[in-house]
């Protein structure tokens, strides 16, 4: 049995290397809501990103692989999973939750 809930859209997208951002506790960002999301960051210790996305609205991959694109060519961090849970955000609102992610990583610093 899947662990995706019925309805959602499961996308997931991998970048090697980048800045080590060392162990952390997990950041979470954003609540989940009506045309909102969430975004978790997660200490893995490997050296790549990973980016898993779980979307109420389907078929917009080519968006959301651009929008993970810029955020990765912007904050090209290592070690990290990036978890987003999306309730039909728009990707600027996206954009936004990703980078107060990483400002919250980072102490508050962009």
């Amino acid at each position: 049995m899947s662990e995706i809930p019925a309805g959602l859209e499961s996308l997931s997208y991998c970048f090697a290397g980048g800045r080590p951002a060392g162990a952390f506790a997990p950041v979470l960002v954003g609540v989940v809501g009506s045309g909102n999301l969430e975004v978790m960051l997660e200490s893995t210790g490997s050296d790549g990103c990973e980016v898993q996305v779980q979307t109420s609205a389907h078929g917009f991959g080519a968006i959301w692989q651009a929008v993970v694109e810029d955020f990765r060519e912007r904050h090209p961090v290592g070690g990290v999973r990036v978890s987003i849970n999306d309730m039909g955000a728009t990707p600027a609102v996206v954009s936004l939750r990703l980078d107060q992610a990483l400002a919250e990583l980072q102490g508050g610093r962009p």
